[in-house]
């Protein structure tokens, strides 16, 4: 997708954002945070160390326009910036996300879209709540994605499931996520689960008005071979 076409659907979110009258059923709400983590583990992948995670997101009944960013401690570390247009209603969630990667000792441009060139990876995400479970699927349209052993696109897709729980008074989650076909962005020669994860949530009481929301989550990459335990806070 080139620029001409990120700015005209940009001008067309922010006119629908942005109306010179808001009736209270349509409140524009804007929610900003940040995560500071040990590790950077995306889908059963290590992306880096110590990182900081800020977000910034504009929304408007169903639909939403988040930015969310990585930048890890350690100078080698990569530098993301990624941006998630989506839309939501019941249960049903449906997103594209333009995820930006800018490595250590490149020469990587935002605005560089090429063909060949570029470092955007861009994703399409339909998921559905149930409640007691949730699913999605991920499927990456462009960009710089993966590619079959033959040097065929590969269309590299991740699909997930997750369930909510408490356990001992702690707010839990467990997921599992695979990757479908073989494809070097997950690192998969074919069918591989490459996330298998448990996370505990917590509020630790700082003083009488004030706690720190903080979560540990232990993961497990049966594809690479890989297990991590990280540790973060929300602010």
């Amino acid at each position: 997708m080139n620029l001409t076409k990120w700015g005209v659907i940009a001008v067309a979110l922010l006119t629908y954002l942005m109306p010179s009258e808001v009736k209270a059923q349509d409140k524009v709400e804007v929610s900003l945070g940040a995560d500071l983590v040990s590790g950077y583990v995306w889908r059963g992948q290590d992306l880096g160390g110590v990182s900081l995670q800020p977000s910034i997101s504009i929304s408007k009944g169903g639909l939403s326009l988040t930015g969310w960013g990585s930048v890890g401690l350690e100078k080698t570390d990569t530098r993301e910036f990624d941006l998630t247009l989506g839309y939501s209603t019941g249960g049903l969630s449906l997103a594209f996300t333009d995820y930006w990667f800018n490595y250590y000792g490149s020469e990587s441009k935002y605005f560089d879209y090429g063909a060949h060139s570029t470092v955007h990876v861009f994703e399409a995400t339909i998921g559905y709540d149930f409640g007691p479970l949730a699913l999605s699927w991920n499927t990456n349209l462009g960009g710089a994605d993966g590619v079959k052993a033959n040097g065929d696109r590969a269309y590299s897709s991740y699909f997930e499931a997750s369930a909510p729980f408490k356990l001992g008074g702690v707010d839990c989650s467990a997921e599992i996520g695979a990757t479908p076909w073989e494809n070097t962005f997950y690192g998969a020669s074919g069918f591989a689960v490459t996330n298998i994860a448990f996370k505990g949530t917590k509020e630790i009481k700082v003083t009488d008005s004030f706690t720190l929301p903080v979560f540990a989550k232990a993961i497990w990459n049966p594809c690479s071979d890989r297990a991590y335990l990280t540790f973060g806070v929300t602010f």
